[in-house]
């Protein structure tokens, strides 16, 4: 027997609207449309997909209300809509987070270690973003702006050399630039790709967003999210 497309998304679209309920906390009936704005202030897959989900509020109100008999819907949804309704269910229901794309080997630097020995890993490695530490303590992170501004402040000076000097000397030229953050490893990575774009409307760019357990400095550094690693998602 063939399911039809609006059997599938009424069955998609109850699922959402219970997922929304579990998100928000609502514990009365309320709207479809109410539950998308209790649920969009703590879900970033709802702030990502709520003009498709108020579309299909729409839709499915014209399917159910003005149906008139179980065998016929007034409206029957295309292959499209459908799909992407269950796209969102799907994401909803196990959200892709930022641990499981971008989890990785992180390597770590010391304040103590030398220019000469950051560049070389650079150079291995091809990293553009530097996590320096203090023993266990994280102390900012180290960008080529960075080392281009220190390279600027010391052009002239007769002692320039890269052995002795240390990426605790290079993230002074760091300190005012707010280019990092730390997230959760469970975040969505939409909520990273939002976290991303509100620094950009504050006038700030972040190089990076440094990932541990519970988005808290003091926990292992686990994985990177640098906006270039954001354009795999879609």
């Amino acid at each position: 027997m063939t399911i039809r497309n609006s059997d599938r998304f009424i069955i998609s679209y109850n699922r959402i609207d219970h997922l929304m309920k579990e998100i928000s906390g609502a514990q009365d009936h309320l709207s479809f449309f109410r539950l998308i704005e209790m649920a969009k202030k703590k879900n970033a897959i709802i702030r990502r997909y709520e003009a498709d989900l108020r579309e299909y509020g729409d839709l499915r109100n014209a399917i159910v209300h003005h149906r008139t008999s179980t065998e016929y819907a007034i409206a029957e949804p295309h292959d499209e809509v459908v799909r992407k309704i269950e796209e969102i269910e799907a994401e909803l229901n196990t959200p892709v987070t930022v641990g499981e794309m971008f989890k990785t080997n992180v390597t770590t630097f010391q304040r103590t270690d030398s220019l000469s020995y950051a560049l070389k890993v650079i150079q291995d490695k091809k990293y553009n973003q530097f996590p320096v530490y203090d023993g266990s303590e994280f102390k900012g992170l180290i960008t080529p702006v960075g080392i281009t501004m220190w390279m600027a402040s010391t052009v002239d000076s007769e002692t320039f050399s890269r052995k002795k000097t240390t990426l605790g000397e290079i993230l002074a030229h760091e300190h005012s630039r707010e280019n990092h953050q730390f997230i959760g490893q469970h975040a969505s990575v939409y909520e990273a790709l939002e976290i991303f774009n509100v620094a950009i409307t504050r006038g700030k760019r972040l190089e990076a967003l440094l990932i541990t357990e519970d988005g808290k400095p003091n926990k292992k550094l686990i994985g990177i999210v640098t906006p270039t690693s954001m354009m795999k998602v879609k």
